[in-house]
């Protein structure tokens, strides 16, 4: 069944990001908040339904002892829904999908671990795809600063680099946070610190949610529920997918976590078949390298 269930996270992943980006409208200030309420809501949903469901004796100081690791998590993804007003997703998305390598670096830099070579070169094959389609972005053929203005496209191309830092930090301070030994964590058991964590990211979400909803009726912003059905089946398959998740890589993790790397792939076909995305050939030359290294990183990592 983990197999199953791994096929079923990287589609549904695959299917949100393509609904971001579908629902996703450029010349509206605050769409991206509209993205954040929306997926705030339903992960709040899915918080109030486990602790309903789960016999976890759920201790709400927990809310603030993971806000750092939730936080992360949130404002990286804030800033992936800000990028994609802009950005073509099939861009975006593999670029989002280094995070991993850079939390491997900062275990390196900041805990002193050891990585083998093969991951080194799995690393540098991913900087190398990075440096090529940052470098696209000059030529004329992507011309993004005349379309957007040289602010807005310097700030829009950041925002998958900004999730993918902050996202990896994130990564990185869970290694403290799922830890019996180092979490700060109030009533955990190794059975259930993971679904404690996520429950308290998710609770983070919905009231984050709730603020900005509050922020946008104060700015008047216009939030017709019925206009935002893209966005709701992305928050939708975005938070299924986590459901899905534990059980993927409850089985064998090994292979799970390179086929829920793909993710980026599923992404970038559903963009091209159902948004007709289309970037330049030397933009798809060096997401495919960026593609190879991810790859080649979660299959080393899961040895």
């Amino acid at each position: 069944m983990w197999l199953f269930f791994t096929l079923v996270t990287t589609l549904l992943w695959g299917v949100a990001e393509l609904f971001y980006k579908k629902g996703s409208h450029e010349n509206e200030r605050y769409d991206h908040l509209r993205v954040c309420v929306l997926v705030g809501a339903v992960m709040g949903i899915h918080a109030v339904f486990t602790l309903l469901t789960s016999d976890i004796a759920y201790d709400p100081m927990n809310l603030i002892a993971y806000l750092p690791v939730s936080l992360c998590y949130i404002v990286s993804m804030a800033c992936s829904y800000f990028g994609i007003r802009f950005i073509e997703e099939s861009l975006a998305d593999p670029i989002e999908n280094t995070a991993g390598a850079m939390c491997s670096l900062m275990c390196v830099i900041f805990l002193g671990e050891t990585i083998a070579p093969a991951v080194w070169v799995a690393i540098a094959i991913i900087v190398v795809g990075i440096i090529g389609v940052s470098r696209t972005e000059r030529s004329a053929e992507v011309n993004r600063s005349q379309r957007l203005g040289k602010k807005l496209a310097v700030v829009a191309f950041a925002m998958p680099f900004c999730y993918a830092i902050i996202d990896a930090l994130g990564s990185f301070l869970d290694i403290f946070f799922l830890e019996m030994e180092t979490s700060p964590l109030v009533g955990i058991t190794e059975e259930n610190i993971e679904l404690v964590a996520n429950v308290s990211y998710e609770l983070t979400f919905a009231i984050v949610g709730l603020i900005l909803f509050v922020f946008m009726k104060y700015k008047r912003v216009k939030f017709e529920l019925p206009k935002q059905k893209d966005k709701m089946i992305a928050a939708i398959c975005e938070t299924a997918g986590q459901l899905t998740y534990v059980y993927a890589m409850s089985g064998n993790g090994a292979i799970a976590a390179p086929i829920l790397s793909s993710v980026c792939v599923v992404s970038l076909i559903l963009s091209r078949i159902f948004l007709k995305e289309k970037l330049t050939k030397k933009q798809y030359i060096f997401i495919s390298i960026i593609i190879v290294g991810i790859l080649m990183l979660a299959v080393l990592e899961g040895e």
